[in-house]
């Protein structure tokens, strides 16, 4: 399997999610379960199957942060010097230029991502579209609700 590109501080937030996950979120569903049993019949017991079905939520995301994390290749953006290129892990402050809104993207590792955060996955097509481009560039690029023009204001690399 390909080892997939994660920042430092990504990997930092997925092994937190995962020890929480580990020491609180499992144990207090194991608890649930077992309170549930003892209700007595599980075939009508909407609190135990509730219980199971977050359990299997859980452990499958286990599943899912133990192989990511084991296959990810942790970059420190910090360290990085792409010769004002856009790569994987810069900070991008982009200017939509139809409405001169700013906003500011992080470029980091599909699992990562979180566009709450601002962490767009490099496998984006916004990503992909900024991946080459150097400050003070325009682009376009196909967004789900149409063509954006946006022109990069400031690129920057911190953990």
């Amino acid at each position: 399997m390909k080892r997939a590109p994660m920042t430092a501080k990504g990997a930092e937030r997925l092994r937190g999610e995962l020890e929480r996950l580990k020491s609180e979120d499992r144990p207090r569903i194991i608890a649930a379960i077992a309170e549930a049993r003892a209700h007595g019949d599980l075939r009508e017991n909407a609190e135990y199957h509730a219980a199971r079905e977050q359990q299997g939520f859980v452990e499958g995301r286990i599943k899912e942060l133990e192989a990511g994390l084991s296959f990810a290749e942790v970059i420190d953006v910090s360290r990085l010097n792409p010769n004002g290129k856009i790569v994987f892990g810069a900070t991008v402050d982009l200017v939509e230029e139809a409405s001169g809104a700013e906003t500011t993207y992080q470029i980091v590792g599909d699992m990562e991502a979180d566009i709450k955060l601002r962490l767009i996955a490099v496998n984006s097509p916004l990503a992909r579209a900024l991946i080459g481009k150097s400050e003070g560039d325009a682009f376009e690029f196909q967004a789900p609700n149409g063509v954006k023009a946006y022109e990069i204001v400031a690129v920057r690399y911190t953990g």
